[in-house]
């Protein structure tokens, strides 16, 4: 990234993962080109992967927008009690990240005339597009109280009602390192190279008042905040996400994903609770299941993502055409009192367990209003009688209370959380 708008294609933004040569350009699925202070980002597809989004505006970016093909998800411990040095590196945090979400270089960038010092930006993303990041910040239990009770910031009397522990759920075999964080990151974006910079930059300026706890990688969106296009599949080649509440559709989205003036409390008013949970997939398991089995199990075809009984993937399903155990009947928000959440999710593969077996699943990412209302009772369904559970297990969990957007140049994150 430069100071300079880049109007020529990049290489890298074509390149997935791995030299996996998969072009992102022509599959993007959302963006928009805005100045920086663009506000409120009401994002529509378009064809370009290297387009900004903006950042400054009511929400956080990253939300509502439409899903990129890229993440990086980073968890953070605050390791020290400093109030002051927390609220400055937000600050820092901040502006870095209105930098990069434009396409530019932290700071001074990545190289400049003082050859004797560090440079403010680590430079792997010199000359690429903006590629659609967006970065979406969320502050976790422990920010509030740590494990042994001690209020380090001042902050327990703030903590929201509704940033509760999450229960422990039938099957659940959660691994602590992968779980939990006082701060969290999203990063987003078309090309992986200019998400992981953006990860990479953050924990750089936090050094000495942050560590990463745990982060992941996650390709192929499977889900979309874009209904009018082709809704994506996951690692068991079944279409995810048909019903996910569209980025554009401001009813539902302020019913259920908006925290609103009612529910507070005030400084979280306009933002979201983010639930991530890491799913690991019986891949070898899986793959030996009979066609039959695996519609059966899901309750839609393979081929075309019909509910059963249908033809078209986005037809009305008929709840009861499905076996009691299929996860699509389980799911519905007809199964679970209305309730419906915005999904971002992504596949993963982080090579084999030492076992042979493949590492890789979904890294299942929602956002709702409120989680005793919204993933907490639909996941409670799900664990004890899904089908799909004989295929997967959940070996990571967080849950997150993600604040409004960033309004304009002297606005920060969480700057309403610690007034």
């Amino acid at each position: 990234m430069t100071d300079e708008d880049v109007t020529s294609p990049s290489r890298r933004a074509l390149i997935g993962w791995g030299g996996a040569g998969l072009a992102l350009g022509a599959a993007a699925a959302g963006g928009t080109a805005a100045a920086l202070s663009g506000g409120e980002d009401k994002t529509r597809p378009v064809a370009d992967s290297g387009a900004a989004v903006p950042f400054y505006g009511t929400h956080q970016a990253g939300i509502a927008t439409a899903v990129q093909d890229r993440l990086h998800f980073a968890a953070f411990d605050v390791t020290t009690d400093d109030r002051d040095a927390l609220i400055a590196m937000l600050k820092e945090w901040t502006k870095a990240a209105a930098r990069m979400t434009q396409g530019h270089a932290v700071g001074g960038g990545a190289v400049s005339d003082l050859a004797e010092a560090p440079p403010d930006d680590t430079g792997e993303a010199l000359g690429l597009k903006a590629s659609r990041l967006t970065l979406t910040i969320g502050f976790g239990p422990g920010l509030f109280e740590d494990k042994k009770g001690k209020d380090r910031f001042g902050l327990a009397g703030r903590r929201p009602k509704a940033l509760i522990d999450l229960p422990a759920f039938p099957g659940d075999n959660l691994d602590a390192a992968r779980s939990d964080g006082d701060l969290c990151v999203q990063a987003c974006a078309d090309d992986p190279q200019v998400a992981v910079h953006a990860i990479r930059n953050l924990a750089r300026i936090g050094m000495g008042t942050v560590a990463i706890r745990w982060s992941q990688l996650g390709f192929g969106k499977t889900s979309s905040t874009t209904p009018e296009a082709q809704t994506p599949r996951n690692m068991m080649g079944f279409k995810d996400g048909t019903r996910n509440i569209s980025g554009t559709d401001e009813a539902a989205l302020k019913k259920h994903v908006w925290v609103g003036e009612k529910a507070g409390p005030d400084w979280l008013v306009g933002g979201s609770y983010l639930v991530a949970r890491r799913i690991r997939m019986h891949i070898e398991t899986w793959d030996r299941t009979s066609l039959k089995e695996q519609e059966d199990i899901f309750g839609r075809d393979k081929g075309e993502g019909a509910p059963y009984g249908k033809q078209r993937e986005r037809d009305e399903p008929n709840l009861k055409a499905m076996l009691p155990d299929a996860h699509v009947r389980l799911a519905h928000p007809d199964s679970n009192g209305g309730v419906r959440l915005l999904r971002r999710g992504y596949s993963f593969t982080d090579g084999t367990d030492g076992l042979g077996r493949l590492d890789a699943g979904l890294f299942f990412l929602a956002y709702q209003h409120d989680v005793r209302n919204g993933f907490v009772p639909v996941q409670r369904n799900l664990a004890r009688q899904d089908a799909l559970n004989e295929y997967i297990q959940h070996v990571g969990s967080a849950l997150f209370a993600v604040p409004p957007g960033v309004r304009d140049k002297d606005d920060w994150w969480g700057r309403a959380l610690f007034s």
